[in-house]
This record gives C-alpha cells, sequence and structure tokens, in this order.
C-alpha cells in the first residue's frame, strides 16, 4: 500500500501512551480512564507509533486519514491549562493562566 498523506499525533500527559497492534489495524490508547481506549483502524488507513507517545496516521485517501485523525484526537483533546491531550504535532494550544491565588 503506498501511502500519501500522513497525519502526526502528539500524546502529551504523565502515562498516556498508544501502542499499534494487528499490523496498524488496531490502535490501543492509555488515557488515564479506567479502561485502555481500543480504536478499529478503517480499511483505508495505516498507524503507525513510533513512541508511545507519537502516532502516525497515514493511507491514500486523505479525507479518511484525517477523519481517523480527527477521531483519535477526540479521545482526549488537548486541555487549555495544562496542554495534555492528543494534538497533531504542528497544533499550536493557547495556554489560559489558571486561578490566581491571593
Amino acid at each position: 500500500m503506498e501511502a500519501k498523506f500522513f497525519r502526526f499525533l502528539k500524546i502529551v500527559g504523565v502515562g498516556f501512551k498508544a501502542r499499534a497492534e494487528a499490523e496498524g489495524r488496531l490502535l490501543y490508547l492509555k488515557l488515564g480512564y479506567s479502561h485502555e481506549v481500543e480504536l478499529t483502524v478503517p480499511p483505508a488507513v495505516r498507524v503507525f507509533c513510533f513512541k508511545p507517545n507519537i502516532v502516525c496516521c497515514t493511507g491514500i485517501d486523505k479525507q479518511r486519514v484525517h477523519q481517523f485523525a480527527a477521531a483519535v484526537r477526540s479521545c482526549k483533546p488537548p486541555e487549555i491549562y495544562k496542554g495534555k491531550g492528543i494534538m497533531y504535532v504542528d497544533e499550536v494550544i493557547k495556554k489560559k493562566q489558571g486561578k490566581k491565588s491571593k
């Protein structure tokens, strides 16, 4: 399968990990929930994990690659106070200041 389109996702957070299994057909995410999140990868998309915190979605159909990447990101979108969660590598998170103590 020739890979044309890529989408890299970065996982930020203590103990947050991803692993791909079954030749990139299954993606397991540890995101601080009580269970592991299991995602089935659509047929036109392949998934690789270079490091436990970097996920690469690749394929020949741009729409499907980006849609699956968005589905992965929606499992734990980046939060604005600490910047933890799943974000695209080229994404910039505008952080907010927490509430100030007197």
